[in-house]
């Protein structure tokens, strides 16, 4: 061969090398960003090809709660959510025009079999002429759980907005989440695109909006329930004990203002000195503005974010139009003054926690102070069931309070349960641990109602959190033991029994 060829054919060859490792690089690292409807969501090519994809299952304990079945249009396959309403909060929808939401969003690669870990399967389907198909989605989440979360959200009737999240206090996993009002995802999925988009639009789009997920993107006031978190503090920070005295009259005379605190029930708490324990069991206002006066304001934020506060730490639902709300004890550069430390004692003033918040503070006290990422998403599996990757457990705080005193507040949540504000939560044979709250929101609205709680004390194996934000009754009937505490109940039974 002269030399001339020689060249050329050297020449060809490393043509050909570019052109395999162009290929390559779009294939395996671009594949899933090229051909993502999020990264192109007006290229009806890309949109109308992965719409006639089979997607893969969403999964609870081996049953799916979203998988593509064959259709007879030219889309091929239609998304079914076989449970719609009850896990709208987790699953979202997979539509035509509107996109992804929730886990199908979160996880739109795997689902879609673009994901770089399902590049060998894409591989084989290639060279052996199959039809790609998606990975499928385990989720964490207990049916039982999530079932009676939702029962309980609903019985209150069709428009309350509320949410509840339960987790397992020793490992983070999500066992249930519910958000309400809620909606059909088979509606917004449907091929019908006239009927799903006159669905969609029914929806709205602002903070009452069925799209909501109040368990992770509502932040509001969580009331009485940040006593815990505040006797977390009064204990870990200074040194009170569920013995020590503490103010328990009628009022609270706060420094550089006329204003006073009461009590929410206008009387006093059983003495002018009473007992944390007892300060806590009937949730005494006095009493805890004095400890967030006594405590303040550096110290509350610590702890408060052991159990984080201030913090983004769930991102299994994070899509473009779902984020995790950002729960605080004060709004950031503020420093409070008195008056404001004794309302954020109490849950009040600038306090927000969304329910996902609240339900690990119950975790992270049910598990002796060591706090864990909540997670929802179990496994990634390729569609032939292998497994492609498994979740763990991930430590996001330690000893935020000593194990010793997550003993005594223990004890103290289950005074409250036992004997206190809290009695509606009660499981016969079962100590349980709670606390309510019942958090003003303003004159015009009605109070928030809150249970946080987790059982069994001595042994956890469930900490869940509940919201009514409004249940369209008169004010005067909403509280923390009347509407949410029977929620919770019914949730931790439905793991525990």
């Amino acid at each position: 061969m002269n030399r001339p060829i020689r060249n050329l054919s050297v020449f060809c060859l490393l043509l050909f090398l570019a052109l395999l490792l162009n290929t390559t690089y779009l294939q395996y690292w671009q594949g899933e960003k090229l051909s993502s409807l999020s990264a192109h969501p007006d290229n009806r090519r890309v949109r109308d090809h992965q719409f006639s994809q089979q997607r893969g299952a969403i999964l609870v304990r081996g049953k799916a709660i979203a998988e593509s079945v064959p259709s007879k249009d030219a889309y091929k396959y239609q998304r079914v959510y076989s449970q719609g309403p009850m896990y709208a909060a987790i699953t979202g929808f997979y539509s035509r025009d509107y996109g992804v939401g929730g886990i199908e969003a979160s996880q739109n690669g795997v689902l879609a079999g673009t994901d770089s870990r399902l590049f060998v399967n894409r591989v084989i389907d290639m060279f052996g002429n199959n039809t790609p198909k998606g990975g499928n989605i385990t989720l964490t989440i207990n049916p039982r759980a999530q079932r009676a979360a939702y029962a309980g959200l609903t019985a209150l009737g069709p428009n309350v907005k509320g949410a509840v999240v339960a987790l397992d206090p020793s490992t983070g996993r999500v066992l249930a989440l519910v958000s309400t009002p809620t909606y059909n995802p088979n509606k917004v999925a449907s091929h019908d695109f006239a009927a799903a988009r006159t669905y969609k639009q029914s929806l709205g789009i602002d903070s009452n909006s069925a799209l909501n997920n109040r368990a992770i993107e509502e932040v509001l006031p969580p009331g009485s329930t940040f006593k815990v978190v505040t006797s977390a503090a009064a204990m870990d920070k200074k040194g009170l004990r569920s013995d020590s005295l503490v103010p328990g009259g009628a009022s609270l005379d706060l420094p550089q203002t006329t204003r006073v605190l009461r009590n929410e029930s206008g009387g006093s708490c059983g003495g002018t000195k009473i007992t944390l324990l007892d300060a806590l069991r009937v949730s005494c206002n006095v009493a805890y503005g004095w400890l967030g006066m006594k405590i303040g304001q550096a110290p509350l934020e610590t702890t408060g974010g052991g159990f984080g506060f201030g913090q983004r730490y769930f991102t299994d639902l994070d899509d473009a139009t779902t984020r995790q709300a950002i729960s605080r004890i004060a709004s950031p550069g503020v420093r409070l003054d008195e008056p404001q430390q004794a309302f954020t004692g109490i849950g009040q003033f600038d306090v927000r926690a969304t329910p996902m918040q609240m339900a690990m503070v119950a975790a992270g006290i049910a598990n002796g102070g060591t706090v864990y990422r909540p997670y929802l998403v179990d496994q990634v599996q390729a569609p032939d069931l292998a497994v492609l990757w498994q979740a763990q457990r991930e430590q996001l705080h330690t000893n935020v309070i000593s194990p010793g005193v997550a003993k005594d507040l223990t004890d103290m949540m289950v005074a409250v349960v036992d004997r206190g504000t809290g009695t509606a939560a009660r499981i016969p044979g079962v100590r349980v641990a709670g606390k309510t709250g019942t958090a003003q929101s303003a004159p015009n609205r009605p109070p928030y109602a809150w249970f946080v709680a987790f059982a069994p004390a001595d042994t956890p194996k469930v900490a869940v959190a509940v919201l009514v934000q409004d249940a369209g009754v008169d004010r005067n009937a909403i509280s923390g033991n009347g509407l949410a505490a029977p929620i919770a109940r019914a949730v931790m039974e439905a793991v525990i029994r």
